[in-house]
């Protein structure tokens, strides 16, 4: 079945092709079959998903090549929603590339379907893991966004231009609904270490990169609210600090190896708490205890 991931791969890139093509030379037929391709693609890709859940017997989540295609179908879905109710083209022309991108980055990850180790295996794990692809997904169009905004204003627009205000707020609202979301992650990051190794928090790379992200947009959400920092002087917010998010996907699984690849961490068996670890009693791997970051 992994011919459904390759073949929403191409799907999305053909989409992207024609999406960029019909927008540049202002041809709406080739925008609307690229908006017909990619919804092609969004169901093979919603197929593939489904059956990997199956044969996995668990959500289809739990390593760095499952997050990362969970990454791209979040971000396709949310794509597809706003462009429903808001009916801009633009909003297609940004969500389409990060769809793709990110789906292209895990098509290079391992594909083997491995059981997820008994430490890791709770009832946070879907609202944890669900929660992060989705504020990724919402931070990562934010920026296309912001970009998008800034190229508009470079071409001679008005930050008064009705289409202007439109990219603006709606870039703010992704980044309010993005850091939502990553506060559930975070939160429900720690119940769910402290239920696995009694240890709320441990410094590890991804829950560190987590809290700053969280931070800057912290930030600069009350720069918002308070300052009216808002068009030309807020879009650089998610243009600039979606970076982060990318950053961090490469530690952004179920867990991180210090001295070891992801292969053989999902029949590891249960291990030790971080404080366990430090004491030199399981020296060779360690894990982070709060999740996605």
């Amino acid at each position: 079945m992994e011919g459904l991931f390759f073949a929403a791969l191409i799907a999305y890139f053909a989409a992207v092709i024609l999406q960029i093509v019909g927008v540049a030379i202002g041809r709406k037929p080739l925008t609307r079959a690229a908006r017909f391709i990619f919804a092609a693609a969004l169901i093979l890709h919603t197929a593939f998903s489904v059956w990997r859940g199956i044969a996995a017997g668990r959500l289809p989540l739990a390593n760095q090549f499952e997050f990362a295609s969970g990454f791209a179908w979040a971000a396709a879905v949310l794509g597809f929603v706003l462009y429903k109710r808001l009916g801009q083209e633009w909003l297609m022309t940004v969500s389409m590339p990060v769809a793709f991108l990110v789906l292209s980055y895990a098509a290079f990850q391992p594909m083997e379907i491995r059981e997820l180790m008994p430490a890791l295996r709770s009832t946070w794990f879907a609202l944890h893991i669900g929660a992060a692809i989705f504020s990724y997904a919402s931070f990562a169009i934010a920026g296309g966004l912001g970009a998008h905004y800034l190229v508009m204003l470079s071409r001679g627009s008005g930050e008064d231009d009705t289409r202007m205000r439109q990219t603006d707020y709606l870039t703010y609202r992704l980044i309010c609904l993005g850091f939502l979301l990553l506060t559930v992650v975070i939160l429900s990051g720690a119940i769910w270490a402290e239920q696995a190794w009694s240890l709320w928090w441990s410094w590890d790379p991804k829950e560190t990169w987590a809290l700053i992200t969280w931070i800057l947009y912290a930030i600069y959400l009350h720069q918002r609210m308070r300052m009216k920092w808002q068009g030309s002087l807020f879009a650089p917010t998610g243009r600039k600090f979606s970076p982060r998010v990318l950053l961090s996907l490469p530690s952004s699984a179920i867990m991180i190896v210090a001295y070891r690849g992801y292969g053989g961490m999902a029949d590891t068996g249960d291990l030790k708490s971080p404080a366990e670890r430090r004491a030199g009693s399981t020296p060779a791997i360690r894990t982070s205890t709060g999740g996605l970051s």
